[in-house]
């Protein structure tokens, strides 16, 4: 059986619930979360407010080329390469309408740490960036916050859901201003009206327990 790599994660989100909005950006990207529950993946919501222990992994899909990056930066103040990595999966190029799961190998990423928001940094270049040992630049985690439950969405749906939490532009990323979110189902897209001419990063924020 595989180890399961250690991971906390956690999420702020400005989506657009409009599908119309999909329209404004060419270049797409979908990421969803997916939870092990009773032996299976299962999608599951962005804002989830996860537990510890809990084993994920993510789905990636773009209609675009070019190589993939994947970081974390967690409650516990430390930085990790998530992907690519010798037991997470090496090669991280990516054709377009493909998709991949990350991690690439049959191991999952194990929610730990303690509890907040954990940012994980989506890095997608045209030209291969080599292996870096350094993530690339990413948020801190929200300081002094833990996870809430909104309570609307908790009588609507019946899970804890942080509406702090899911995909977001970078801060310091320089085409944040072209990047469009878009909730679909369990799915997260997002879209770009640029095309992918140099790398850009956008953040996923999880939030656990």
């Amino acid at each position: 059986m595989r180890p399961l790599f250690v991971l906390a994660l956690a999420a702020t989100l400005g989506f657009a619930e409009d599908s119309r909005v999909a329209q404004r950006g060419a270049h797409r990207m979908q990421i969803t979360l997916e939870r092990m529950e009773a032996g299976a993946w299962k999608a599951i919501d962005p804002s989830l407010v996860l537990d510890k222990d809990d084993r994920i992994r993510f789905k990636f899909k773009a209609n675009f080329a070019g190589y993939l990056y994947v970081t974390n930066q967690s409650t516990s103040s430390t930085s990790t390469m998530l992907f690519p990595r010798v037991d997470t999966g090496s090669n991280n190029r990516i054709l377009a309408n493909r998709e991949y799961v990350v991690p690439a190998t049959k191991g999952a990423f194990r929610v730990d740490g303690p509890a907040g928001y954990d940012v994980v940094a989506w890095l997608i270049s045209p030209v291969e960036l080599g292996r870096p040992e350094a993530p690339p630049a990413a948020s801190m985690p929200p300081a002094n916050m833990t996870p809430r439950c909104d309570d609307t969405l908790f009588r609507a749906r019946g899970a804890c859901l942080d509406t702090a939490a899911g995909p977001q532009a970078a801060k310091r990323a320089e085409k944040a201003d072209d990047l469009v979110f878009i909730r679909e189902k369990d799915s997260s897209v997002i879209s770009s009206t640029a095309p992918l001419t140099s790398p850009f990063v956008y953040e996923f924020h999880l939030a656990h327990k």
